[in-house]
């Protein structure tokens, strides 16, 4: 088998778990890498919120109300086809030079366009030209963040000892619950602070602007962080990590993809078209509904902690198997929950759609880091988890809402059980990945091996 490789001495000779038995440093990773992804998609999930209430006046609003919603709403799912490419060009410097310069360039850049954000003038003051940015933007967070995932996934993977790598996999996959609960509560907060008028002329930008001080933050304890062991330790370095990713495990890329769909099309329906249901089909007053979000993002976020430190003790594939079982089963019922239109209820439904979501996400990250070669883990593990985000995150709830206005919100339960199912048959073909080393294999085998 012919791959492209060059040989570089490691910068330092010692064991990939060294770091892994130093507590001080281990705490370290742990903030790092919850911080970063914390702050990243913060910065994603504003955009989103801004994009749902202000958008459509402040830069589509000549466009018509229908227009002008539909074009908001279609700028957030820019993001989720940049992320792909992000994943593929972060992933070739994070297999190349590192992952710690990889991640500290995808917050910057993620950062730079969310506060550019909340600078650009609206259509009334630049005209045509301030949609034409808004959408290049939001390019730039989607290309950010499809680097950010797998670097920081890495980042605690590759320290972590190989029997709490599911533990430390939870930090990052943090990320996008308490993002969530962090961006939503500030827009509740100046919502509630502002009148409407104050809040779209101005007020919307305050989340944008905060997020330079939570970069700052997020690098600082970067910074303070050495490069994985893992990848210190390995002396080959991929010259093209996509083209020998491609070339060596695309079966695995295939099925590690497949796996993501369940849990992003939970995350991405429950995080975006949830909340429009409640607030415009159900008729619940918006800040309610926010105030739910927040609880379930909390939610989420607790069920993270609890799925990572059981698939270190149960395994990826019992706890991934009986999530997605669990999956089906809450699609079906998800929604006629939902549909007794209270605040209880449809609390109740977000929290349970919610916690479905983070008992398989932390194992989910921990698979994806342990089936790929480390040469290109970094690509691997991110292009995967991105095909997953624009095919689950991304098109769920744009199918949603046609199956919701077509058939009724049964339809986009059924949707959902779908997803859950397709990802259960490849969780079945990928198997259990625990236990393997993840630098006992290299980027010229065609299957990663596994300790006893």
């Amino acid at each position: 088998m012919t791959t492209q490789h060059e040989t570089e001495p490691p910068e330092r000779s010692f064991s990939p778990q060294a770091g892994a038995t130093d507590a001080p440093k281990m705490r370290r990773v742990a903030v790092a890498s919850t911080v970063g992804t914390v702050v990243e998609f913060y910065d994603f999930f504003i955009f989103s919120t801004a994009a749902v209430l202000v958008f459509q006046s402040v830069f589509y609003a000549e466009l018509g109300t229908a227009a002008a919603s539909a074009s908001a709403l279609a700028t957030i799912g820019v993001a989720f086809v940049a992320r792909p490419f992000g994943s593929v060009i972060f992933g070739h410097f994070g297999d190349r030079i590192g992952r710690k310069k990889t991640l500290v360039t995808s917050m910057l850049l993620m950062g730079g366009a969310t506060v550019a954000v909340g600078l650009l003038p609206g259509a009334d003051s630049i005209g045509v030209a301030a949609p034409v940015l808004l959408v290049l933007l939001r390019m730039a967070q989607g290309i950010a963040v499809g680097g950010e995932w797998a670097g920081a996934l890495l980042m605690a993977t590759e320290y972590a000892p190989a029997k709490q790598r599911g533990t430390f996999a939870m930090f990052p996959q943090l990320g996008p619950s308490l993002g969530l609960s962090l961006s939503t509560g500030t827009f509740l907060v100046t919502s509630l602070v502002l009148d409407d008028a104050a809040f779209l002329s101005w007020g919307w930008r305050v989340p944008f602007l905060m997020s330079a001080v939570l970069v700052l933050v997020g690098l600082w304890v970067r910074l303070s962080l050495e490069e994985t062991p893992v990848f210190r330790k390995e002396s080959v370095r991929s010259r093209a990590p996509f083209m020998d990713l491609m070339r060596n495990q695309s079966r695995e890329l295939a099925l590690a993809s497949g796996a993501t769909l369940g849990v992003l099309a939970f995350f991405g329906t429950s995080a975006t078209m949830l909340l429009s249901y409640g607030s415009v089909t159900l008729g619940l007053p918006r800040q309610w509904v926010l105030g739910a979000a927040i609880i379930g993002g909390l939610a989420f976020a607790a069920a993270t902690i609890a799925g990572g430190i059981w698939s270190d003790r149960v395994g990826r594939r019992p706890l991934l198997v009986g999530s997605h079982v669990l999956a089906v089963l809450t699609a079906v019922a998800l929604f006629p929950i939902l549909d007794l239109a209270t605040l209880p209820a449809f609390t109740a439904g977000l929290v349970l759609a919610f916690v479905v979501t983070g008992l398989a996400y932390a194992p989910l990250g921990a698979q994806l880091a342990e089936v790929f070669a480390t040469t290109y883990r970094y690509t691997g593990a991110g292009l995967a988890y991105n095909i997953g985000g624009v095919v689950g995150a991304a098109c769920a709830p744009l199918i949603g809402a046609v199956l919701l206005e077509r058939w009724g919100s049964l339809a986009v339960g059924i949707m959902l059980a779908v997803y859950a199912t397709v990802a259960l048959a490849c969780l079945a073909k990928l198997g259990e990945t625990r236990g393997r080393e993840l630098d006992a294999h290299r980027g010229d085998s065609t299957e990663p091996q596994h300790t006893p």
